[in-house]
């Protein structure tokens, strides 16, 4: 017989909630300056209890609240009629009195026509696309109008780098394309020799190398009569390419006969060429930084720290609409709705407040560590991490990370982002002083740099020169330090020369 009841399991879970309050704060405290202003101008069109602090600077003639009041409604509906009424009566009676005295004169209006021209000229104009270019060169071929139509469907299947491409229909990946592909996707009935014909005439435009299908088609058509040694370029665009980019030379020369020299010109010539012809086409929009933090020197040697506020609107509380939330003759609804936009309003206030706060004490605290960098350049970098911050300012890592990120600051040593000054490093032996891996990067250029180029320093070699100044840094760091840095290793940086 089983017994039936009720078990009560009690249990203590500790559960950790984060208030709205917060994580509004933490994310204003993550927003770049430009981002941050654009969050601030949305809120102060969508919320009525945000308004714009009056500037202190007064405006000259401003007209005064008797002179002019924009919120005043009208009274009269009937006066605008009749103001309109009396102006028309004007214009009929004295029309030819204004027409000659107050028409500008033909100086004036030439010189208005020339600041609109002037304005005309200084707006920006669109780039020219590849596309445009090739097809503006059509006309002077002479070309029938069936030819011209099929070389400008050709033109309209290059990338934005100018090879000949088609597209996944799905993805929308590039893929290679054929000549078969472009005559069934061609509106009229073509053949692929007419294609192929319209191609080579766009191959012949400019710029050389466009229309390709491949890297080795680019450069092939790049190839001419001007550039230095034209068969053995053409030779090691069609076989050596992965030799030339390995500098493998000694074995070029036993497979072309060519010796060192000639081959030196050769590479000269290839490198010449243009493996993206259609890139210079492509408008690339130049991205400002703004920076969050200006560090200065005093006078005094020390250093001032200065939030760009300029660029982020100065807020308040509405001091037309804040009575509104203490006003019980409305509805509980509307009621509801003013309080949480007065709570949302003011939220937004602590969080700027709760920004700056964080930025200055954060910056202040990495410049202090970092002093050396700003006295004395980049090679004196120090290592540092967010925790140490974090222990310093007497917050949380991840206030540190967010305070950093994407933001800027501008010193007299130029403009970086804050989350350069954080990075690990290594023990000197020699010294007993920790080296910033940054610092390491630049030893690494420096050692590479004044190596014997007949015979490269190889990464183990690297490693030891290294030991030499009391560093001890791993084969891999160096390798992966080298690769970051674009240095090639040591047998592509290795010169050959003819004996």
């Amino acid at each position: 017989m089983s017994r039936m009841g009720m078990n009560f399991d009690l249990s203590m879970r500790q559960t950790q909630t984060i208030a709205p309050k917060m994580i509004q704060s933490m994310e204003i405290l993550q927003l770049p300056i430009m981002a941050l202003q654009e969050k601030i101008q949305t809120e102060l069109q969508e919320n009525p209890f945000l308004e714009l602090k009056e500037s202190h600077a007064k405006e000259a003639e401003a007209p005064s609240p008797a002179e002019f009041n924009p919120d005043a409604p009208i009274k009269n509906d009937q006066t605008g009629e009749t103001e309109f009424a009396r102006m028309d009566e004007i214009n009929r009676d004295w029309g030819d009195h204004f027409n000659e005295e107050h028409r500008p004169s033909r100086a004036a209006l030439v010189e208005q026509s020339d600041k609109k021209l002037e304005a005309m000229m200084n707006i920006a104009q669109a780039p020219q696309t590849l596309q445009d270019h090739l097809a503006q060169q059509l006309p002077y071929l002479e070309l029938d109008p069936e030819t011209l139509e099929l070389c400008e469907y050709v033109i309209s299947h290059l990338d934005e780098n100018g090879y000949l491409l088609g597209h996944h229909p799905d993805t929308g990946k590039p893929l290679p394309i054929t000549l078969d592909d472009l005559a069934r996707g061609y509106p009229h009935p073509v053949t692929e020799a007419e294609v192929e014909e319209a191609l080579v005439i766009v191959q012949d435009l400019e710029p050389a190398g466009v229309a390709a299908r491949d890297v080795k088609e680019c450069l092939l058509n790049q190839v001419d009569g001007e550039i230095e040694h034209p068969e053995l370029v053409a030779t090691l665009i069609q076989h050596h390419l992965e030799d030339v980019a390995l500098n493998r030379l000694p074995l070029i020369q036993k497979r072309t006969g060519a010796d060192l020299e000639t081959i030196h010109e050769a590479i000269a010539g290839l490198k010449s060429l243009d493996p993206k012809p259609g890139a210079r086409f492509v408008s690339v929009t130049p991205k400002y930084v703004v920076p969050d933090v200006i560090v200065t020197y005093t006078d005094d040697g020390d250093f001032a720290i200065k939030l760009t506020n300029d660029w982020t609107p100065n807020v308040r509380l509405s001091s037309k609409y804040n009575s509104l939330v203490k006003d019980k003759s409305y509805d509980p609804k509307t009621r509801e709705y003013l309080q949480r936009k007065h709570q949302s309003a003011s939220w937004l206030i602590d969080a700027i407040l709760q920004r700056r706060e964080t930025l200055t004490k954060v910056t202040r605290a990495i410049i202090t560590h970092q002093r050396a960098f700003l006295d004395k350049g980049a090679d004196f970098i120090q290592p540092l991490k967010m925790e140490d911050i974090a222990k310093i300012v007497g917050v949380h890592v991840t206030t540190i990370s967010r305070a950093v990120d994407d933001k800027w600051v501008e010193t007299p040593r130029g403009i970086f982002p804050l989350k350069r000054f954080f990075g690990g490093g290594t023990l000197n032996k020699t010294t007993g002083e920790n080296v910033a891996w940054e610092t390491i990067k630049q030893k690494l250029v420096e050692i590479i740099g004044e190596e014997n180029k007949a015979k490269p320093y190889s990464d183990e070699e690297i490693v030891e020169k290294f030991k030499v100044n009391g560093l001890d840094v791993a084969r891999r760091t160096v390798t992966k330090y080298r690769e970051a840095l674009k240095i090639p290793s040591s047998r592509q940086r290795k010169e050959w020369a003819a004996k």
